[in-house]
């Protein structure tokens, strides 16, 4: 071996064992050994990424009993599947005795062969505290991208407050009994537009892949968008990224329809929710942050200054978890009942910050893509949903058009 070969060699062995891998001597090993080994301890560098999440919030009362074959769209492909179940809203425990996934084939039927237990710390069963979050032990096996999972759970015992996504545009389904390691949908008679307990999907990817998780309101979470389509700006967000080299693959669907920056209501706020909706979530790269015309709307006293002040605590604490954060502008909602000149003025504002400071990492201006070129403060006809406010498919569409899909690559 040459001497510039010999140091290679040195080389790779000290960074395998920096990374913790074994390295036997030279002369025991065949010629081609290095590479390999190299190639072993890149194989090993994985972890936990979301492929899907939606917000949790108080969503009715709990019910005895019942199990939930609760619809979701897979972002990135990966294995060891992984589901958060979430107790957030509770003010008990509550016990989940039976899970299940597998991948949806139409409706409530699961594809043969597919639907599998998950356990929790080795155990069938697992009783979240109130307030708390569990994960499901990996589940062997490839999930792949773009896919509908069906994510069954069962809960004998449930009382008080049920936590859950109500606004989940796709249809999802529940059962008297535990019906949950069932592959057949004939005892899925019930469908239900909400997903129930369930706030995550992780799988286990190269370590070099990440996530983006979208933290918005209605627009984000998908009003006006067709259900059961995956047309949220969010998922055509995801089907961009599937078809690029970069590195960030999945999405996170972390809106709540009249959610807030500053102030509870639809939703915990933004600041209030942030750690458990965002920054908890495995591989997270990037923040998206579009959320601002619910506070401004409401006519609740919220200046320009507020708001700013609400953005720079997001920026800041999302920096601070190794987090990027790409902000958007609000976008025009002139003709909707809740607009004045008064709200108007507070956007702008916003919106010249948002722009102008600097203080984000990148900026995604959906107010230039929205708007109409004849009048600024109203969305452009053609992407109106019908309200003013809210885009259609194609309006979603547009907005994910404009994300620059490298400001997402970024790192803190």
């Amino acid at each position: 071996m040459t001497g510039r070969f010999a140091r290679a060699g040195r080389l790779v062995a000290l960074l395998l064992i920096a990374a913790g891998v074994q390295v036997t001597p030279a002369a025991a090993q065949p010629a081609d050994s290095h590479a390999s080994t190299a190639q072993a301890a890149a194989a090993e560098r994985r972890h936990d990424v979301v492929t899907w999440g939606a917000s949790a919030d108080r969503i009715g009362d709990a019910v005895n009993d019942r199990s939930y074959r609760l619809i979701v769209r897979t972002s990135v492909a990966g294995d060891d599947l992984r589901i958060r179940l979430s107790n957030a809203f509770g003010d008990r425990p509550l016990t989940f005795d039976s899970a299940y996934a597998g991948i949806r084939q139409e409706g409530a039927t699961v594809v043969r062969g597919t639907n599998k237990r998950l356990t929790f710390g080795g155990s069938r069963s697992v009783t979240v505290p109130a307030g708390a979050t569990a994960y499901s032990d990996p589940l062997p096996g490839k999930v792949p991208a773009a896919t509908d999972l069906a994510v069954s759970i069962h809960t004998s015992e449930a009382s008080g407050t049920a936590t859950g996504h109500s606004m989940a545009m796709q249809t999802s389904y529940a059962a008297e009994g535990d019906h949950t390691g069932e592959e057949a949908a004939a005892s899925w008679t019930q469908p239900i537009g909400s997903w129930f307990y369930l706030d995550a999907v992780s799988v286990r990817t190269s370590s070099a892949t990440g996530a983006v998780v979208a933290l918005g309101d209605s627009i984000t979470d998908g009003w006006q968008s067709t259900s059961d389509l995956n047309r949220r700006w969010p998922d055509y967000l995801a089907r961009r990224l599937r078809a690029t080299t970069g590195q960030v693959k999945g999405v996170a669907n972390e809106g709540i329809s009249g959610n807030k920056v500053l102030a509870d209501g639809a939703g915990q706020s933004a600041l209030n929710r942030l750690d458990r909706d965002v920054l908890s979530l495995p591989g997270v790269r990037t923040v998206f942050l579009f959320e601002g015309v619910n506070d401004i709307k409401a006519h609740s006293g919220v200046t320009a200054q507020d708001m700013i002040k609400g953005y720079r605590e997001i920026i800041a604490r999302a920096h601070e978890a190794g987090k990027c954060v790409v902000g958007a502008t609000v976008a025009p909602f002139k003709g909707w009942y809740e607009w004045d000149t008064a709200a108007e003025s507070v956007r702008q504002n916003i919106n010249q910050f948002i722009r102008e400071s600097g203080e984000f990492d990148a900026v995604t201006d959906f107010d230039r893509i929205l708007r109409s070129p004849y009048d600024h403060e109203r969305i452009l006809p053609v992407f109106d949903g019908g309200d003013r406010l809210h885009p259609n498919d194609k309006g979603m569409q547009a907005m994910a058009d404009a994300v620059d899909l490298k400001s997402l690559e970024c790192s803190a």
